[in-house]
């Protein structure tokens, strides 16, 4: 992994400066999604050969190397059809290097060239394979396996088209992954396929498309597989015969056509806002400007096509714009993320909450045995800051569970079970398998997304989409934000025919109305967090404690802190203090303790208080005008104060800022912090 981005011109001339310019600046969108190498491959100028421009480091000394290498690269050279390939690698096979980075070869006449976001995982097999045919590897990656099979296979069958070659390789693969192959046996031809890992087609005109959907191709031997077609539970992949492939399939009325290749829209939405979303085990191919899309296998379900649709997004949303970092960008966000999360579903005139995407399946979800919320990281930590109002509000078991050890325990999960799945990208690999797991045991799937298009959004039932709006920075704030409002939602929508819980709905509906406003507040306290982190920057640990409803606010604070300055944080709850983390605490600890006054505050305080005889210096976040635990403070960063079950919106807040000018003061990657990337598309 991380970000694919290709580019084919068919009847469309280009100057190959052209070219190369709008591959570098595909991979630039895609920087946000963290990544230690990049590379570029298009053909020579003679179409004889092809050429391979690889760094490691930023897309910056990419773009540097090709300017350096301009005369060799022929770039006044015009090309009517074309394709190109680009890349931006995040290692897990192999250390950050130009050999490893991608797109790897098949060979040193570069036959095939492949770039991969995933992880192939018998990829040793597969290599042992080939070594046994004479191949001899050159990189550390999995994905070199790709190119030289499809070479070997080429080798074997050179009558094959170049679509047939890749479904042939795909069916030899096991894991997750998204591909795209260009070949200089099949010049101005491009293929794209995907399994498990996030990939999408921008078609750019100068005309409108002649429809809004393609059809999906199969062989003759197209019946739908069968739960009993699937041994251990697992489709079967056929080999397609070569010869009983439908005919291909022309969209478009004219002829000269742009596509676009990536692994997110944001690399597409300058270009053209006409995109196909892929499905696992779609293979996409371009042959003479003409696009058609071939499944390796028909299931039950499959629609007869796929839809043309248009993204929303504008590229201003995808910019910094007056800001230095995306994550300080998305931040101040917050009030209006907020707000968009609520917008056409929360009517504050009329008390009522409606969620459009789930509405249909209340009732069902009203009869569950119990509700599963399950996520990875700060989608974690949003279902466990509202599990104590989901319990109140459903009067149902709510169980939060990690997705990693959900999978990991096989838990048991029944049909009459509702499960939610909670990710920001929609593509996060652990929550998917678990989705397809839980899916599998006929449970109701609900998907809690900020990505139309996503995996997780296609897979679900039903679901609400949060709305927060593009999330650049690696680091998740408005998206944990607007996912924990989504959820409170889905608390009121349930309650709303119980009498006996109209006030407290009314009270946490007043809340939503006054947040935007309260977050500005929050807001306000920059300078004064800001002054916090020149205090804490230089120390090796931090210990963020609260409870109750705000226990989430502690994990979270602390997942920002590790994941933004390197430094360690822990998140503790309160309660357990006096059984271990209490023999940390002394006069060098730096302790973060958010006590609100509600139904915890004694305990809290007494909490508080343990700490300061062990001469700890509490920096306390605590409500505004609330001088009695100030009396107890080093330091005191004070919030409004909103109902209990909202105020670890208004309290993690504070700690986004504090770990975001730890982050600069420490002359930490901000936006892409070492070691993760944006959207995990493995285990």
């Amino acid at each position: 992994m991380c970000g694919i981005f290709a580019y084919l011109n068919y009847l469309t001339p280009k100057k190959r400066k052209e070219i190369l310019e709008l591959l570098v600046k595909g991979l630039k969108r895609l920087e946000y999604r963290g990544y230690d190498s990049a590379g570029v491959a298009i053909d020579s100028f003679d179409s004889k050969d092809m050429s391979l421009i690889k760094r490691s480091g930023k897309v910056k000394l990419l773009e540097e190397e090709i300017k350096n290498r301009s005369s060799e690269l022929h770039v006044e050279n015009e090309n009517d059809n074309h394709c190109g390939i680009a890349h931006t690698r995040w290692a897990t096979h192999g250390i950050p290097n130009e050999v490893n980075s991608h797109p790897q070869r098949s060979d040193v006449h570069h036959s095939f060239v492949v770039v991969h976001n995933g992880i192939i995982t018998n990829y040793k097999e597969v290599k042992t394979f080939l070594e046994k045919k004479g191949y001899r590897f050159e990189s550390e990656t999995d994905t070199e396996v790709i190119a030289k099979l499809i070479h070997h296979l080429y080798n074997l069958h050179p009558n094959y088209s170049f679509r047939e070659l890749v479904e042939h390789v795909v069916q030899q693969l096991e894991g997750a992954f998204a591909l795209c192959f260009k070949s200089k046996h099949f010049p101005g031809e491009c293929v794209a396929t995907r399994r498990g890992s996030p990939l999408l087609i921008g078609i750019k005109t100068k005309s409108h498309l002649a429809t809004d959907h393609i059809p999906i191709l199969y062989g003759k031997d197209d019946t739908p597989a069968t739960p009993e077609h699937r041994p251990h539970g697992r489709p079967e992949f056929p080999v397609i015969p070569r010869n009983d492939s439908t005919s291909e399939f022309q969209p478009l009325e004219e002829k000269s056509v742009e596509y676009f290749f990536a692994s997110d829209a944001s690399a597409i939405i300058e270009h053209t806002n006409r995109v196909i979303y892929f499905e696992d085990d779609d293979v996409a191919a371009v042959k003479n400007g003409v696009l058609s899309i071939h499944r390796l296998r028909r299931n039950m379900d499959d629609p007869h096509a796929r839809e043309i649709t248009t993204l929303k997004m504008e590229l201003e949303e995808i910019m910094k714009g007056n800001y230095d970092y995306y994550m300080q960008k998305e931040i101040f966000e917050q009030p209006e993320s907020v707000v968009n999360t609520m917008r056409g579903r929360v009517y504050f005139d009329t008390r009522n909450v409606i969620l459009g995407g789930i509405k249909d399946y209340i009732p069902e979800i009203k009869r569950c045995r119990r509700l599963m919320l399950i996520g990875c990281g700060t989608s974690y930590h949003s279902a466990i800051a509202t599990r104590q109002l989901l319990e109140e509000l459903t009067e149902l078991p709510v169980m939060v569970e990690l997705a990693s050890d959900f999978l990991d325990r096989t838990t048991p999960v029944f049909r009459d079970d509702v499960c939610f799945f909670i990710s920001q990208s929609g593509e996060t690999a652990d929550t998917l398998m678990a989705l397809r797991y839980c899916k599998q045991r006929g449970a109701l799937i609900v998907g809690i997304t900020n990505t139309v298009g996503s995996s997780i959004c296609r897979e679900s039932h039903c679901g609400v989409h949060i709305n927060a709006g593009p999330e650049i920075g690696v680091a998740s704030t408005k998206a944990y934000t607007s996912q924990f409002i989504s959820l409170v939602m889905f608390a009121l929508v349930m309650s709303e025919d119980r009498i006996s819980l109209k006030t407290r709905r009314m009270e946490i509906i007043e809340g939503l109305k006054n947040l935007a406003e309260q977050i500005k507040e929050v807001l306000k306290l920059d300078s004064q967090v800001r002054a916090l982190a020149e205090d804490l920057y230089q120390q090796k640990s931090l210990l963020i404690m609260g409870r109750g409803f705000n226990f989430a606010t502690c994990l979270e604070g602390a997942l920002k802190v590790k994941e933004l300055t390197y430094m360690h944080s822990e998140g503790i709850m309160a309660g357990e203090l006096k059984h271990g983390p209490l023999a940390l605490v002394d006069d060098t600890m730096p302790v973060i303790m958010i006590v609100m006054r509600d139904g915890v505050y004694k305990k809290c305080m007494n909490a508080l208080q343990q700490v300061t005889a062990r001469e700890g210096r509490p920096i306390i976040v605590c409500e505004k005008g609330d001088n009695e635990t100030k009396n107890f403070a080093y330091k005191c960063l004070e919030v409004p104060k909103t109902v209990d079950c909202l105020q670890g919106i208004l309290t993690v807040i504070p700690m986004q800022l504090l770990s975001f000018h730890i982050a600069v003061l420490r002359k930490c990657n901000v936006d892409c912090p070492r070691n993760l990337a944006k959207s995990v598309t493995v285990e």
